[in-house]
């Protein structure tokens, strides 16, 4: 589909992750995927509070213009019209940005979603430092606060090639699931091999046994670019990637722990409440104290300015990935 006919132009501090040179991309895998696999599936429905052009939902739209509602900003309208047309058997696919999902349609998302096991696949975009626009649109916090919810699935892809599969996993996990959307060029870093399983972390990456990295989200892809990198100084890290936030994988996380002198933990979220947190608590639980690096966003609110210059400003970029690995 023209890039021209879906999205028009494209603002990269609207969302796009950054992109490196030599690497190769791929244009809205969500909306592309979500308007191919609802060619053969009737139920799937398609809604967005007014941020269509920034969800990458836009393909679907333009070919299935009859199953696409846009609610406007209304992020709790937009949670509980898709919830009343799941319950007309209908899988409502919902587009906006996370921090508006979570701030302001939390309790819709817990009661009407979660709760009524409501067959709701939200998929939100721009989440941590991804977006430029500050504190009012950075959701630095949201995999902290939907790890509270019961019943719902929080997935944080990290790459093209694992967004497409999650696009059509989601449609047969039953109930609520909570996506972190990736929008714009997206790059494509796992092998073609790659298969996404809910609830199942994967091994990217077999080290030495010295320093493994977990990490979620495109910071996976951040990680191995690192390991790479140090790779040359004789260095071989191993590197986890945690696609699934809920249900977690502690079994997959502390086999890995167990077979590394010491560990680091990546996200793009702040290092409270995610990831980090969950396998500290997965090792405490498991009575393995090894030493443990964390990085991640500390407890703020975060300014305004291009992804590159926030995530070297808030130490989560490349940079500072190999400084940590340095260090042991």
């Amino acid at each position: 589909m023209p890039e021209s006919k879906t999205l028009g132009d494209r603002t990269r501090g609207m969302g796009e992750i950054v992109e490196v040179a030599g690497k190769v991309t791929e244009l809205a895998p969500f909306g592309n995927t979500l308007a191919e696999m609802a060619a053969s599936r009737p139920e799937i429905v398609g809604l967005t509070a007014d941020m269509g052009r920034y969800s990458d939902i836009l393909p679907f739209r333009d070919a299935h213009p009859d199953r696409f509602f846009n609610v406007g900003m209304a992020e709790q309208n937009l949670i509980m019209i898709a919830a009343g047309l799941s319950k007309v058997g209908k899988i409502a696919y919902c587009t906006t940005y996370s921090v508006f999902i979570t701030r302001r349609a939390y309790d819709f998302v817990a009661i009407a979603c979660a709760h009524s096991k409501a067959n709701v696949k939200i998929f939100a975009g721009m989440p941590g430092l991804v977006n430029g626009y500050g504190a009012t649109h950075q959701a630095t916090e949201d995999l902290n606060m939907m790890r509270g919810i019961a019943d719902l699935t929080i997935i944080d892809p990290c790459d093209a090639t694992e967004l497409k599969q999650v696009v059509r996993a989601v449609a047969d996990i039953p109930g609520a699931v909570y996506v972190r959307n990736l929008r714009g060029k997206v790059p494509v870093e796992l092998p073609a091999d790659y298969r996404f399983e809910v609830g199942k972390a994967k091994v990217l990456k077999e080290g030495d046994g010295d320093t493994g990295i977990i990490a979620t989200g495109y910071m996976s892809a951040r990680a191995l670019d690192a390991a790479r990198i140090v790779a040359g100084e004789g260095r071989d890290v191993g590197v986890l990637h945690v696609g699934t936030i809920k249900p977690f994988d502690r079994a997959g996380v502390l086999e890995f722990a167990r077979r590394h002198k010491r560990l680091i933990v990546a996200e793009n979220h702040k290092t409270t409440g995610g990831l980090g947190t969950l396998v500290i608590e997965a090792l405490y639980d498991a009575g393995i104290c090894k030493p443990l690096s964390r990085i991640g966003l500390a407890d703020g609110f975060f300014e305004c300015g291009s992804q590159e210059y926030l995530e070297a400003k808030y130490q989560v970029d490349l940079p500072r990935f190999l400084e940590v690995i340095r260090e042991g």
